[in-house]
Parts: C-alpha cells; structure tokens; sequence
C-alpha cells in the first residue's frame, strides 16, 4: 500500500508525535503511480550513514543544504530550490497527499537539487551530521491550540537542540505561522536559547514575508478567516 512506502528510514525508535494522520483523501492514479516509480529517486534511506558532505546527496553540484520541515502541498520548497539551484534542498513531509501533491510538481519542473523524506522529521534530524545545514525553515506547522496538547508542538527544547547541532554557525532558522500562541511560543523558546539570535528591529520584520516567498494554500485561507502571519528568522551563533 501506498501509505506503507512513505518511510524512508530503518527506525530504532518511536516517532515523536508531532504530526496527526499520515494520509486523507483515495489518490489519483497518477499520484499513485508517481509515488511508486519516482519517489525513490528522490528519497533519503536512513538506513545507510550520511555523507561527511551533504552535498553528494544531490544529483546537481551544490554548495551547502536547507532543510523545510512540513512541506505540506509543496508551493515553497519546489519554488525555492527553483530558484537557488546551486542550493540543495532536503524537503520532509509525513502527509502522502502532500508528498503526491509534490511528485507531481516534480513530474512537471523536476529539481535535481531536491531530496525528500516521508517520515518523523526528528529522525532526519538525529541522523544529520553536525553542522551540516544552512538552513531549516518551519512553515505553518501544526499549531497544537489546545492547552492539553502543546507538548506535541514542533518546536520544543528536544528539537532546538537537534537544530542548534546540525546548523552551522550562522545558519538560520525560519518559522512561520498565523497562530498567536505558537508565535509566542517559539519567541520564548528561541530568545532564551543560547544557540540563536532573532533577527529583528522592528515589527516590519516579523510582519513582511520572505523573500521570494510564494504564500501557502493554507496561509491564504488563514488570510480569508482574518490571520495574519508572522514571519521569523533565528541565526544560529
């Protein structure tokens, strides 16, 4: 089945639960197809060590890697390694539809500068050497906006210190999302951490997205229900 294959990784140990089903809606045949003849080309097998360099991942010549966290439908990450091609590209989605959603992206403007991973993003995480990134970006992750489950959130001590080994000195986490309490949340997570620096003057920084940033499907819903988005970047020191 095809929500068997979306794991890439030989597991010792339980996921973290940070994200909730792994598949909605019966995918169509082409989706299907793609995610069983062309998926393995672009995914990552944790079962082999990873490479000194993270750069001989990629089929093109790169000079350092980034890293997107939740992918979801794919808008971003298959516009931004479009647009920075001698950067390499590691994406993370556990959702199938959202890994379909980017075969067929992929099948349209394939990116030689892009691997993938179907799995807990922890275990990516834990399998990366040190220093080995330029960048993690976190967009609009699963909020978690009942009291009762914030433990589930992305963004914990646990995934801070997994982000401060594998990113290099100055290297930068981003986070986005439209939820006030995450926003607060990670702000008080990352200013009292000693590994990074926000990096921000005023609220026109936190309030003006990315550059070259594509917008979401899910942020422009978040837009039409009357949430906006803060945009933040953390530098790892």
């Amino acid at each position: 089945m095809v929500a068997e294959r979306r794991s890439n990784a030989t597991r010792t140990r339980a996921r973290e639960n940070f994200f909730g089903r792994s598949r909605g809606k019966t995918l169509r045949p082409l989706q299907v197809g793609l995610l069983h003849d062309s998926l393995p080309a672009f995914a990552l097998d944790l079962g082999a060590p990873a490479p000194a360099d993270l750069c001989d991942l990629f089929a093109a010549d790169v000079e350092e890697v980034r890293l997107e966290i939740g992918f979801g439908g794919g808008e971003h990450l298959h516009i931004e390694s479009g647009r920075n091609p001698a950067q390499g590209f590691i994406g993370v989605e556990p959702f199938v539809n959202s890994m379909a959603k980017m075969m067929v992206l992929l099948g349209e403007d394939p990116r030689p500068n892009l691997r993938l991973f179907g799995d807990d993003a922890t275990l990516l995480l834990d399998w990366l050497p040190d220093a080995s990134l330029a960048g993690i970006d976190l967009f609009y992750p699963d909020p978690w906006t009942k009291r009762k489950h914030w433990k589930r959130r992305f963004v914990n001590t646990r995934t801070l210190a997994r982000f401060a080994r594998v990113l290099r000195p100055g290297g930068r986490f981003r986070f986005a999302s439209d939820i006030e309490t995450y926003v607060d949340w990670t702000l008080g997570h990352l200013r009292d951490h000693e590994a990074f620096r926000w990096l921000a003057e005023g609220p026109a920084d936190w309030h003006t997205p990315y550059d070259g940033w594509p917008g979401t499907r899910y942020e422009a819903k978040a837009h039409r229900e009357g949430r906006k988005g803060a945009y933040l970047t953390f530098e790892r020191v």
